[in-house]
């Protein structure tokens, strides 16, 4: 398998490469194959935002008819639902994090033995363990796959959800709180209520048969019909909130601003960042941040690191300043420290989405604040439309998007 693309040009090329394949991608992207080559792989240069979904969604409808590619569409466009619909529910992941750190210091040691026995490819489930081993060794997983090792994780094993999305989250280069949280909650049967998604060999042996081929140990417990459905337990409050008002204007020229640069969006050169002139733009990456509060594997850690780096690369280019990426332990303080460092009145930054990065923004406020800087958050127009659409289930969140999508394409058919 080749590289996952973590560069902007990188991504560029593989969806350049991809695009013109997508008439096969329906027929073709269930199957789990070696190399993965049916599938896009770009799902981590859309979780940092080295590539737009608006920019993928138009060289599709520029290259294809709708209906030939609606399946791929779709499957853009459930990033920015999973994404919404978190916005309306962000007491969905913070129960979500309190609940693993509950979870490891209150399981039985033996419970813990055995999930941690699983997580490193030694459950005797031959085909779970090669799917397991597959991501810690590379960072990736095809979906049909990540379903699969989720559904052997909850509905098998019997271990935790939790869990079990703490070991995605903490190896997955593309892991995207949304995504991950609310898939591992849709195979539990919490996202839809009492709807699970159960692991059978029958479809194991339709979509990637070479699993069992190269060794079917164990493969007996995720025999048809010997998987049963787990009764998952709620521990988040999902009661619907308005989503964040962020404003539309930008900066004043007149004010002295900085940019600040973050893994939720690395695209600064386009959108309402862009026509800035920022004094300096800045990122920042906490290693140990990264490893005592998420505990995130090494190729993560270094992923990371260089989605940033080439994200700043791009904006020195573009916005003719000098950038700085930081490595400190408290990413907020850090940035009040380069804030004051360079007189700053005003900090602009694409508004963070639930998770790791938004999880700061509270305290980087007040820290601001109180120097007298100003924090200015700003969505972009496209996923501020597509979260008010994403307050209940995906279909009727598809049907107002298609809508949309079909008029897109027809304006660029017209053009």
């Amino acid at each position: 398998m080749t590289p996952i693309p973590l560069t902007r040009r990188d991504a560029l090329a593989a969806w350049a490469a991809f695009l013109p394949t997508l008439g096969q991608y329906a027929r073709r992207r269930n199957h789990v194959e070696p190399l993965h080559g049916n599938v896009s792989r770009l799902s981590a240069a859309l979780r940092y935002r080295l590539l737009l979904e608006d920019d993928v969604v138009s060289d599709t409808l520029r290259a294809h008819e709708f209906h030939a590619v609606e399946k791929w569409l779709q499957e853009v466009c459930w990033r920015r639902y999973w994404k919404g619909w978190l916005e309306m529910r962000p007491d969905v992941w913070r129960a979500w994090r309190r609940r693993v750190r509950e979870l490891n210091e209150t399981l039985p040691e033996a419970v813990m033995q055995r999930a941690q026995a699983v997580a490193a490819g030694e459950s005797g489930v031959a085909c779970m363990d090669a799917i397991v081993r597959e991501l810690i060794a590379t960072g990736y997983l095809h979906n049909h796959a990540r379903m699969w090792w989720a559904s052997y994780w909850i509905h098998v094993e019997r271990l935790p959800w939790e869990l079990g999305a703490d070991v995605f989250f903490r190896h997955l280069l593309d892991a995207d709180p949304a995504s991950n949280t609310l898939s591992w909650r849709w195979v539990a049967g919490l996202q839809t209520p009492g709807k699970t998604y159960l692991v059978r060999q029958s479809n194991i042996e339709k979509y990637a048969p070479e699993l069992l081929l190269r060794d079917g140990a164990g493969s007996d417990r995720i025999a048809d019909g010997a998987v049963s459905a787990t009764v998952a337990t709620e521990f988040a409050q999902t009661a619907r909130q308005a989503l964040s008002d962020y404003p539309a204007t930008v900066p004043h020229r007149d004010r002295r601003v900085g940019i600040w640069l973050h893994a939720d969006d690395l695209l600064s050169e386009a959108g309402p960042l862009a026509n800035l002139t920022p004094l300096t733009v800045a990122a920042f990456s906490s290693e140990h941040r990264y490893r005592q509060h998420y505990a995130l594997s090494e190729r993560r850690i270094a992923a990371l690191g260089g989605v940033l780096a080439d994200g700043l690369a791009r904006a020195a280019a573009h916005f003719q300043c000098p950038t700085v990426l930081c490595k400190d332990a408290d990413p907020a303080a850090s940035l009040c420290t380069w804030a004051a460092t360079h007189g700053l009145d005003e900090v602009a930054a694409f508004a963070p989405t639930v998770g790791p990065v938004a999880d700061l923004v509270p305290r980087l406020r007040e820290l601001l604040t109180s120097a007298g800087t100003t924090l200015t958050l700003l969505r972009r127009a496209s996923d501020a439309h597509a979260f008010t659409l994403a307050g209940g289930g995906f279909f009727p969140f598809w049907e107002k998007m298609s809508r949309h999508l079909h008029e897109q394409s027809r304006l660029a058919a017209a053009r």
